[in-house]
């Protein structure tokens, strides 16, 4: 990818951009699902907005074995000082969900849940609490939460995803965004048989981003 002369100088792997989702206030009320796709910010949002919080963060391999061996832990190891408990990736294993509704039941603890693949917490025969979470989504950076670092060329460009979007190297951060994609969310959930022609699809997609459509053809 070329910056075209038109673009700001924007200094690449900027830390932080406030994000327009207040986590902290909206757990002080109910627990949430907080729903979005890859490299959108979630984790990096959490540790920034919930310093307090118990998290528990799903893609650590000794954290997962251990939950999923005994998904009571959690009970066994809250104390009365956590008022609110995050689970990173929690469709990586939902059994934990009966024990997140019971928690909330019986203690009003307010639990953070963060996904990437909302499709498979919708379509598989999970406890989705019944009304006792609400549901958010973090979406790529937004206008706003930029300010004077929003660029449009930038942002055709690359897209808003803030990883991509602030890279010093945005086309092999994008090939290796879209190899995780296709790995991770496409073949392991089975979303699609003919894997070869939607890697081709999603070429098209990217060559199509940001022109003119024309609906005739």
């Amino acid at each position: 990818m070329t910056m075209n002369r038109t673009q700001k100088q924007i200094p690449e792997n900027v830390n932080w951009v406030e994000r327009v989702l207040d986590l902290a206030s909206l757990l002080e009320k109910k627990s949430y699902f907080l729903l979005g796709p890859r490299q959108t910010g979630k984790t990096f949002l959490i540790h920034h907005a919930l310093k307090d919080a118990r998290v528990y963060d799903r893609l650590d391999t000794s954290i997962y074995l251990a939950l999923s061996q005994n998904p009571g832990r959690i009970a066994q190891e809250i104390t009365a000082r956590d008022q609110i408990v995050v689970i990173d990736e929690i469709q990586r294993l939902p059994v934990l969900l009966n024990e997140v509704h019971r928690l909330i039941e019986a203690h009003r603890i307010h639990f953070l849940l963060t996904g990437s693949s909302a499709r498979k917490l919708r379509h598989g025969s999970v406890n989705l609490l019944g009304g006792r979470a609400r549901i958010k989504y973090l979406h790529p950076l937004v206008y706003k939460e930029l300010g004077n670092l929003f660029d449009l060329h930038r942002a055709i460009e690359r897209g808003l995803l803030p990883s991509i979007y602030f890279s010093d190297d945005p086309a092999a951060d994008v090939k290796a965004y879209t190899g995780l994609y296709l790995q991770q969310e496409i073949v392991a959930e089975g979303v699609t048989r003919n894997i070869p022609a939607f890697s081709r699809f999603l070429k098209v997609a990217a060559h199509c981003n940001g022109t003119i459509v024309n609906f005739t053809n």
